[in-house]
């Protein structure tokens, strides 16, 4: 067992030793939960020249869906686009089995446009600087929503 170390400080940008705590923890990871059972899920909009102009990105594990990402190029922005690539995003997670979809968003994001596709505010983070607030958001997806297995030994 180790009976000394020292800690090394760093701002910025990650130094190569992030990845040793990156794996590190992956390896950890993987020994407690079923992690590879993690699907990625996405979803884009391309204009008339094959361009994408807007995406959803996330992931599937089990019944629990996760919006990582939603964008949406500024000129195609107000005309819909957004609301469509979600309520796809939302068709394809459910048909990977999800129960309900998690995101977050900041006030400056898209909050707005979550709830009015059905999301409900789970809890909020005021302590950003300049006003700006984390929003947790969820979204039931229909009649298998809501059973979460409790945590236990493996």
């Amino acid at each position: 067992m180790a009976t000394s170390w020292h800690i090394s400080r760093h701002d910025g940008l990650p130094p190569p030793q992030a990845q040793v705590v990156d794996e590190g923890l992956g390896a950890f990871n993987d020994r407690a939960a079923p992690l590879h059972e993690v699907r990625a899920l996405s979803c884009f909009a391309h204009d008339a020249q094959g361009r994408v102009v807007g995406g959803a990105v996330g992931r599937v594990w089990g019944p629990c869906g996760e919006l990582q990402q939603l964008w949406v190029d500024e000129a195609w922005r107000r005309q819909g686009l957004g609301s469509a690539l979600l309520q796809a995003f939302e068709a394809q997670a459910r048909e990977a089995g999800c129960a309900s979809i998690h995101l977050e968003t900041f006030s400056f994001q898209a909050p707005a446009l979550y709830a009015r596709l059905g999301y409900a505010v789970e809890y909020t983070r005021r302590d950003f600087p300049h006003g700006i607030v984390k929003v947790h958001m969820l979204k039931q997806l229909g009649d298998a929503a809501g059973v979460i297995p409790e945590p236990g030994p493996r």
